[in-house]
């Protein structure tokens, strides 16, 4: 079945729930107080069908101080009726409904000329042009006005009709294809016998019987018990509906109007926006810096700051990028409109439609950049998103939560992008999932790293190879480092270096000891391979050979490198020859099992060199440890 949401606007007075009354037979106003004092307070609800067309209706408060409200439900209409007195014409809230329904780029309009049946015909003629004269500077010029009695019944089957003709033209139809389910909530209670109900406009996806939903704004998750459609019991509701749940797993504490109940992880939560919007004529001032505003998206409504990303600030009547700073997280995708009041007094500056939820003010001249690809086709944004995830890259399900999309959905733009060189996909990332990055990125990298391997090098010209550990370190210092693995094999691939082992080399280059530094090196191993298992310290052997520390370092360095010295945990230093016969040693010995203690007695050695010791055979698989005992490993043992 097709369906569509029309909404209603217009002055308070002017007939629009009397309207709906007598178009669909359903009172709109729930409250006692509004039936005893004739007014609409809150958000009203009723619903028509025509042949395999559903329209549902939402009607919103007429009065200024219940325009919060009226704001909450005209999220999801994708037609307008614009309710007008013909006996008393177009009034402060019909223009202001009418502004705030452009902000929102309805997409079609229909005018109901109510109390016909009160004006004079040159009354009602006059009401008419003047509804069109406030059209026609909008996108619903032009939009059908229907003279029409609620009272007396004249015109009602032709506005009726005009009605359906729209609703026709914009209704949704089909299943959702892969979208994630969002139900901001409007309503929320409890009904004897069935429990804690929500009701709210589907924006998009679907939600069936037995869903599990995540509360944004809260840590809640609610299973959906039932769902029902203008009364009647459903096993699903579709993108478009006014729909109702009736949820388990949550307390009607916690929920509230403004709320969303969506896909688990499928949707964003944020306190920065950037948004292009339509500063209205009637603003009262050009605006530039902070200016505090109340933001309406969809059922929520948030204080915060707005900002003009424009170096000259937004005069009333223009049309500019702002960012939006709230006081609180709101469920935001791009794509969603906004309403931008002022808190007091309480007036409609402007709207329009978020670009980027998740903004960050870039710094100088990138500022430009940012706000060109937000303003840019799908291509640039997720460029442009990409690129400032920088080294660490982003999944297709952080960007699709911008979009309010499946990362199904939308890895086929990434795919497409990726095979036109303009991203690189990271297959085999952390946590199993793909990541992208632009060549830009790359590029970066490869420039560091080039940087770094010639910096360290030079400082370290005995160095055969630069720890990976401190290559990482240096090249990747920021979030990019938990892909280490996948950019070092990139640059391995490009040439930039290459990987032995814990080492990473400069390619072609070979370390070369002058004819003293390889003298120093020959009487250096001596001293630590005639010392055994208690050799010197560095200090000592620089002092005995009357050599610079500075200079003996790198020659140690150069050995270490070469494996013809080791470095034992702690720093400690011995020949790799002398650890090569300990290993031997233990493995012809009668003992498979020893003690620290017993280590200690049969090769003489104190604390101090015994337990790094132990850890190294350890480490290389010479021993094994066994609670207090160590346990020698056979040499082929696995």
């Amino acid at each position: 079945m097709d369906r569509v949401i029309v909404g209603t606007a217009g002055h308070i007075d002017h007939g629009k729930t009397t309207l709906v009354r007598a178009l669909t037979g359903i009172d709109c106003d729930r409250w006692e107080q509004e039936k005893a004092r004739g007014i609409t307070i809150d958000l009203g609800f009723a619903h028509l069908e025509d042949g395999d067309l559903q329209v549902g209706f939402v009607d919103v408060p007429g009065h200024e101080r219940f325009l919060h409200n009226a704001l909450a439900g005209l999220g999801g209409i994708r037609v307008l009726l614009l309710v007008v007195a013909a006996d008393e014409g177009v009034k402060p809230q019909t223009r202001e409904h009418l502004d705030i329904c452009s902000l929102l780029e309805i997409p079609q309009a229909v005018v109901a000329l109510t109390k016909s049946d009160l004006a004079a015909p040159d009354l009602l003629e006059l009401a008419q042009l003047e509804v069109e004269e406030i059209l026609a500077s909008g996108p619903f010029a032009g939009a059908p006005i229907v003279p029409v009695s609620s009272q007396t019944g004249d015109g009602l089957g032709e506005l009726r009709a005009t009605l359906l003709e729209a609703a026709r033209k914009q209704a949704l139809s089909g299943e959702p294809e892969d979208q994630p389910a969002r139900l901001p909530i409007d309503r929320a209670f409890v009904l004897k016998g069935i429990g804690v109900v929500v009701t709210g406009t589907l924006t998009s996806g679907m939600i069936r019987t037995g869903d599990a939903l995540e509360l944004h704004g809260t840590s809640e998750t609610a299973r959906v018990r039932g769902v029902q459609i203008h009364g009647q019991v459903r096993d699903r509701a579709l993108a478009g509906e006014r729909t109702s749940l009736q949820l388990t797993g949550v307390d009607l504490e916690v929920l509230r109007r403004g709320l969303s109940l969506t896909t688990p992880g499928a949707f964003l939560e944020t306190r920065n926006l950037c948004c292009r919007i339509r500063l209205l004529p009637e603003a009262p001032k050009t605006l530039r810096g902070f200016t505090p505003v109340r933001a309406h998206v969809f059922s929520s409504e948030l204080l915060g700051k707005l900002r003009p990303l424009g170096t000259e600030g937004l005069e009333p009547g223009a049309v500019g990028l702002v960012e939006v700073r709230l006081s609180e997280p709101v469920l935001a995708a791009r794509g969603d409109h906004v309403i931008l009041r002022r808190p007091s007094p309480a007036t409609t500056l402007g709207g329009g439609v978020i670009l980027d939820p998740a903004w960050v003010r870039p710094r100088g001249k990138a500022l430009r950049t940012a706000q060109d690809a937000v303003q840019g086709d799908l291509d640039s944004l997720l460029t442009f998103w990409i690129g400032i995830a920088g080294e660490a890259g982003i999944g297709a399900g952080d960007l699709a939560k911008r979009l309010g999309w499946t990362g199904r959905t939308l890895r086929q733009h990434l795919d497409r992008l990726t095979g036109d060189g303009k991203l690189l996909e990271v297959p085999n990332a952390p946590g199993g999932q793909p990541r992208w990055l632009t060549p830009a990125v790359l590029r970066r990298v490869v420039e560091r790293a080039k940087r770094v391997i010639k910096q360290y090098f030079r400082q370290n010209r005995l160095a055969v190879g630069m720890p990976k550990a401190e290559a990482v370190q240096r090249i990747l210092p920021g979030r990019g480092r938990q892909l280490s693995d996948i950019y070092l094999r990139w640059l391995v691939a490009q040439k930039v270096l290459q990987m032995e082992g814990g080492l990473i080399l400069q390619p072609g280059r070979q370390a070369q000891l002058s004819g003293e530094e390889s003298k120093l090196s020959e009487a250096a191993l001596k001293a630590y391979r005639e010392a055994g298992l208690t050799p010197p310290s560095p200090q000592e052997v620089s002092r005995n050979l009357g050599a610079k520390q500075q200079i003996l370092e790198g020659v140690v360095d150069y050995l270490v490198q070469r494996r013809r010295l080791t470095r034992l945990p702690g720093g400690l230093l011995l020949a790799t020859s002398v650890l090569d016969r300990l290993a031997e040693d233990l493995r012809q010995g009668s003992a498979e099992r020893f003690t620290v203690a017993q280590f200690k007695d049969r090769f003489e050695l104190s604390r101090k060199w015994a337990i790094p010791l132990l850890e190294h055979l350890d480490s290389s698989g010479v021993t094994r440890r066994l609670g207090d005992e160590r346990m020698v490993v056979p040499l082929h043992s696995p």
